[in-house]
């Protein structure tokens, strides 16, 4: 009996050794210019809700007239943009964007109107990106301009298309040119160097979209490599389980995304005009690089560090090395909440690249972006329950897990070690501590909860108003979800 007394003791201490606490992450300063952006319209949202309603009972034919003569007058001030340079706090830019949203009911309730309402989205935000090409976007007030531009105006055209989802428009193109490589992926010709900005469908890609100070909606990187021979694309990217791996075009779309944009350099950018195939050296030296060996990846997401990348890392170290620096507009995390959240999943750099913020560098041009209803309904879902809950953090919610799961843990990852050191993944990524991948899975889990009432109410709703509850309705339903 002795020996057995003596190993259940040795394993009930060997227990208890692994329950001890890990301590506390440390929490990184806030940036020194970082500050959270904030619409407080609500009582816009609203009002434009209650039109919505209006302009249904109407019907198209009492509102298609004057909605025809406000989309052509609106087209006519935003072409004016492309004559004449303004700075991004111009009262012009207040206006369009008012008039934009105004538009909105009149669109919603008249599917005619959306491909129109679409076109005018498209060239607003080409113009907004043309002007951007002479404001320091470095600036609080270019950034703030940027973002309710480009932002603001692709969330006015989703509230409208998930009103008419049998009419929703899958892809909006639009053609930059490019010396590099191409391949036809779903009708889109993808070139070489092109930057691919995603969306999962995962909570962690939720959190990723929108916890920083300009809340967004993509949360992954991918740069595409097209060979010059065989036209095979490869898209180099950077997993939290893997590190830096290399994908398949048909890989790469087969993994969960809610949404997805291709971003291009512009073709008149000086380095590109000097060398028209930059853009196709910077993927190949991507190509090279993720071929060479591993490349763990970066949960601190510090940019500055080549040993390491997260996704970001992937398309900014290689452009950076060829002379074209990206994210001109470095994201920033202020928010004490949210930085103790990121902290505990192993986020030490609040000055960061994030996935969504790419799209506001005058640098690139938007090519190309898929959307699809029910994922689209999902992802505004799942950035409502996001939202909710960094809310309470704010008010001090902190990410726990059971106690007794962390020995469990702490096995996984010395497991996991071990695997790494012969090439494979384990259970617990390589760079995540024992008690962060706790917090991920209890965070997920929970998230998932919420997205599965949440959606049970915004269905039910659906059937009481007649029509899909817009984001503000669905931030109400997770809010109450939540809980105080």
């Amino acid at each position: 009996m002795k020996p057995v007394a003596a190993a259940t003791g040795a394993l009930a201490a060997a227990f208890l050794l692994l329950c001890l606490p890990a301590a506390e992450p440390a929490v990184g300063p806030a940036p020194e210019h970082g500050r959270s952006f904030a619409w407080r319209q609500d009582a816009l949202w609203r009002a434009l809700e209650t039109r919505y309603v209006e302009a249904r009972a109407a019907g198209c034919g009492r509102t298609a007239a004057l909605t025809t003569r406000n989309i052509g007058t609106l087209h006519g001030a935003v072409e004016t943009l492309f004559d004449t340079l303004i700075a991004p706090g111009d009262a012009t830019l207040d206006s369009l964007e008012a008039r934009f949203f105004a538009l909105g009911p009149a669109v919603a309730a008249c599917p005619r109107f959306l491909k129109d309402y679409l076109r005018l989205s498209s060239r607003m935000r080409e113009a907004i990106k043309w002007q951007s090409r002479r404001w320091d976007v470095s600036r609080k007030e270019t950034r703030d301009r940027l973002y309710r531009a480009l932002y603001g105006g692709r969330a006015a055209v989703e509230e409208v298309m998930l009103q008419h989802p049998d009419s929703l428009v899958g892809l909006w193109q639009s053609m930059e040119p490019s010396a590099t490589p191409a391949a036809d992926v779903h009708g889109v010709a993808i070139h070489s160097g092109d930057i691919l900005v995603s969306r999962g469908g995962y909570p962690t890609s939720a959190l990723i979209a929108r916890g920083n100070d300009y809340p967004g909606n993509f949360s992954h990187i991918g740069l595409v490599h097209v060979d010059a021979g065989s036209r095979a694309v490869s898209v180099i990217e950077a997993h939290i389980e893997q590190g830096v791996a290399v994908a398949t075009a048909e890989e790469y779309l087969r993994d969960k995304k809610l949404r997805l944009m291709v971003l291009r350099p512009r073709a008149d950018l000086p380095q590109l005009t000097r060398d028209p195939m930059l853009p196709h050296r910077a993927a190949s030296l991507a190509l090279e690089r993720a071929r060479a060996g591993h490349i763990p990846y970066d949960f601190e997401m510090d940019y500055t560090d080549s040993s390491h990348f997260f996704c970001s890392e992937v398309a900014s170290w290689v452009y950076r090395e060829l002379g074209v620096d990206l994210w001109m507009g470095i994201s920033t995390i202020s928010k004490p909440g949210l930085r103790r959240w990121l902290a505990s999943f192993g986020v030490r750099h609040f000055e960061t690249q994030e996935p969504s913020d790419l799209e506001y560098d005058p640098q690139l041009v938007v090519v190309a972006e898929w959307r699809h209803a029910a994922s689209l309904f999902k992802d505004h879902i799942d950035n409502a329950i996001i939202d909710a809950m960094l809310e309470g953090a704010e008010r001090g919610d902190r990410l726990g897990f059971p106690w007794y799961a962390l020995p469990a843990a702490r096995v996984g990852k010395a497991l996991s070690w071990v695997l790494e050191r012969f090439g494979h993944s384990g259970p617990v990524p390589e760079g995540m501590a024992a008690a962060a991948a706790l917090r991920n899975k209890a965070f997920s889990e929970r998230e998932r909860r919420l997205a599965l009432r949440v959606s049970e109410r915004a269905a039910r709703l659906t059937r009481e108003l007649g029509y899909p509850p817009p984001y503000w309705a669905l931030l109400d339903l997770a809010r109450e979800a939540a809980g105080p």
